[in-house]
């Protein structure tokens, strides 16, 4: 089993410094994976609505299912990591499921064709998230992990930008041709898997001596900590007011968006991702993960209200942007927080049931979301999503006050 990365001197804490190794590939495979995944996403809404002619609740369905759909998947495959102690190989098996899988919405005809491929791909997502994560955790220093993440998230939006627009240029060469498309998206979700497979390497797990030295035989919460799981439900709360981001494309589409802006809308809020990611994450590691993810959720809430009241295009699209500042501030420190609060030896798991969470809520929360949308009107929806993000934000101190963060975290 090849080494962990070197540990980085002091003159090497900048990002420069840590896009080297498994950090610089890791980020490299979520770049490619995400400008595959992007090609589709925020064209998926209108195929759904305006090919398939489903409504706006079975979007909900298809959203929230084929993210929870990941949940136990996600559990299991961080326990699994810590078991065998490998991680590349749950990576690399995730993200060839997702590059195979993804383009069959091209030939999709019925709505549950695509929650077929869509749940497909989720399963991918929960086999390689959470050794993929323990991966990038244990390929730096405790105190760059905030920094790493950072950069990892912001070659991720990077990705998601760069998939809308070659969207956009693919649908100049086919017009109104989405199925096209869809398929093309093949092409960086194979270069994807070639990444992971050639450039990314294996990781030695610690294993302490003692009763944490190895993970259980099956895996559950209790070995985790008193802290994690309390901190794990407050998240799935936010969780709950956080809906399918298919959603803000239907209400920029409302509000006057026009269809052949939405990729480039799309692409514009990713933009605003990449760059508040690596200043979220570094933020993080001076200002610490929990102050960054209490200003995040306040954002949200902002953002959301927002969304309730839009009325013209250009508002739209400054909601985006500052939508943005939300993943900076939070995305990168939950990971950190997580990765300092959970165990030595056990980190796959801790990542595993920190995206269950997340999962587990994603399913109420976008059918919850759609249902309020059908029966009332899109204001009610996104009102209640803020409403769930501050009590989150109000709740998060009470449950996880300073004095019990640990040091590492």
């Amino acid at each position: 089993m090849v080494a962990p990365d070197p540990p980085r001197t002091q003159g090497e804490s900048t990002a420069r410094g840590l896009l080297r190794g498994n950090v610089l590939w890791l980020s490299v495979t979520s770049f490619l994976n995400d400008a595959a995944s992007e090609m589709i996403y925020p064209l998926l809404p209108l195929f759904l609505t305006g090919t398939l002619g489903v409504g706006a609740a079975f979007v909900g369905v298809v959203e929230g299912v084929a993210e929870s759909a990941s949940s136990l998947t996600k559990l299991a495959s961080g326990w699994v990591a810590d078991r065998t102690g490998r991680r590349k190989t749950p990576t690399a098996l995730g993200y060839g499921i997702a590059a195979v899988g993804r383009p069959l919405i091209s030939v999709a005809t019925l709505g549950w064709h695509v929650l077929a491929v869509r749940i497909a791909d989720r399963l991918g997502k929960g086999i390689r998230t959470a050794p993929r994560d323990a991966l990038l955790a244990e390929s730096v220093p405790a105190e760059q992990r905030g920094a790493a993440f950072g950069l990892h998230r912001a070659a991720d939006h990077s990705g998601a930008v760069a998939g809308p627009l070659i969207a956009s240029a693919l649908l100049l060469v086919y017009p109104h041709d989405l199925r096209t498309v869809f398929a093309w998206a093949l092409v960086p979700g194979l270069l994807t898997l070639g990444t992971v497979l050639w450039k990314v390497r294996e990781t030695a797990p610690a294993r302490p001596a003692g009763p944490l030295a190895a993970p259980a035989p099956l895996p559950r919460l209790r070995g985790l900590g008193p802290v994690l799981p309390r901190y794990l439900a407050v998240l799935a709360l936010f969780t709950l007011g956080n809906a399918s981001d298919a959603f803000l494309l239907l209400r920029a589409q409302q509000a006057g968006v026009a269809i052949a802006a939405i990729p480039l809308l799309w692409g514009a809020l990713h933009v605003s991702k990449a760059v508040f990611s690596v200043w979220g994450g570094r933020l993080s590691d001076r200002w610490g993960a929990r102050r960054s993810i209490i200003a995040g959720w306040m954002v949200y809430a902002a953002v959301y209200a927002g969304f309730a009241w839009v009325g013209a295009a250009w508002q739209v699209w400054a909601l985006f942007l500052v939508y943005g500042l939300f993943f900076g501030l939070t995305e990168a420190p939950e990971k950190a927080l997580v990765a300092g609060l959970a165990p030595e030896g056990l980190r796959g798991s801790a990542f595993g049931a920190y995206h269950a969470a997340i999962g587990i809520a994603a399913l109420p929360a976008s059918i919850l979301f759609g249902a309020l949308w059908q029966m009332y009107d899109a204001r009610t929806a996104f009102l209640a999503g803020a409403g769930f993000a501050l009590a989150a934000a109000l709740l998060l101190p009470l449950v996880l006050p300073a004095d019990r963060v640990p040091a590492r975290a």
